[in-house]
């Protein structure tokens, strides 16, 4: 059965997610991979001075952060790390997996499929170029042409079908939310936005895949936190009706292309914040449905 959906106010990504740049300089891999670890670090103990209600250790971080460079300079490293000769588009791990069924398609002449890229950074990327995609492309702080700037939790729902999408990307995305909750209440907004399972019965081509939601995390946040692992993010997503039907671990990040199977909300749940792993080293990443 269904779950009741709540009726909190989905919180806004701009509460965790720094604004970006429109061009960058040029930073070492050694540099950008120290800048980034640093500032997650700071963020972390600024969240739980928060939660403390410390306000003088809020300051004192606050201060190491603008001593740094502040967001802009982690945004710039940020971005640097997008650079194709850093391997950071994510979306040719994407295209990897859904190419072959889309060179189908187009052998028999079928159009093109709808894809929703959520904190798109360029309209340059693998699935951009690849011509098998009407994309829409969403930022916070959009980049240029092409990028609406809009907030993911504040986007209209679809109103139609016609509204729907075949692929939905939120590629370092989900870690931004500003909270546990948050992050559970974007998974399943998702959702709302692909298109029923049975659309893709009886197709000429196999569409096993589809619709799909394509999601790429920090590895870190699936394997060291204390609050989530592989096996609690599955059960999250199938909660939700999806699949795990392809998944990338690299040392950096970790790629997943979950296949919604089932328009049944809830089953399975609830999952609240529970401690899985123990240790000084672990991250505090949570999913919270």
């Amino acid at each position: 059965m269904a779950a009741k959906k709540t009726t909190r106010q989905p919180k806004s990504l701009t509460a965790g997610r720094p604004p970006t740049l429109n061009r960058t300089r040029s930073i070492s891999r050694k540099t950008t991979k120290a800048l980034i670890g640093k500032h997650h670090v700071l963020e972390k103990r600024k969240q739980q001075a928060i939660a403390k209600g410390d306000k003088r250790a809020m300051s004192v971080i606050d201060a190491e952060i603008a001593a740094m460079g502040g967001i802009e300079k982690y945004q710039e490293a940020s971005l640097q790390g997008q650079r194709h000769d850093r391997g950071g588009d994510s979306s040719r791990v994407l295209m990897q997996w859904l190419e072959p069924c889309l060179k189908e398609r187009k052998a028999l002449g079928e159009g093109s499929l709808r894809l929703l890229e959520v904190g798109a950074l360029s309209t340059q990327n693998a699935c951009s170029k690849s011509g098998f995609f009407d994309i829409q492309r969403i930022d916070l702080n959009s980049q240029g042409e092409g990028i609406l700037q809009q907030d993911f939790m504040e986007r209209p729902l679809p109103q139609s079908d016609a509204d729907k999408f075949d692929v939905l990307s939120l590629s370092l995305v989900l870690n931004f939310a500003p909270d546990p909750k948050g992050r559970g209440e974007m998974l399943l907004r998702t959702t709302e936005f692909l298109h029923e399972p049975e659309r893709y019965l009886g197709s000429e081509v196999p569409m096993d895949m589809f619709p799909c939601l394509f999601l790429v995390l920090p590895q870190p946040c699936v394997a060291n936190s204390r609050y989530m692992d592989e096996a609690r993010l599955t059960a999250i997503m199938e909660s939700m009706g999806y699949t795990k039907t392809q998944s990338k671990t690299t040392q950096r990040l970790v790629y997943y292309l979950w296949t919604r199977e089932s328009t049944c909300v809830g089953l399975g749940g609830p999952f609240p914040k529970k401690e899985l792993r123990t240790g000084g080293t672990r991250n505090n990443f949570a999913i919270v449905l």
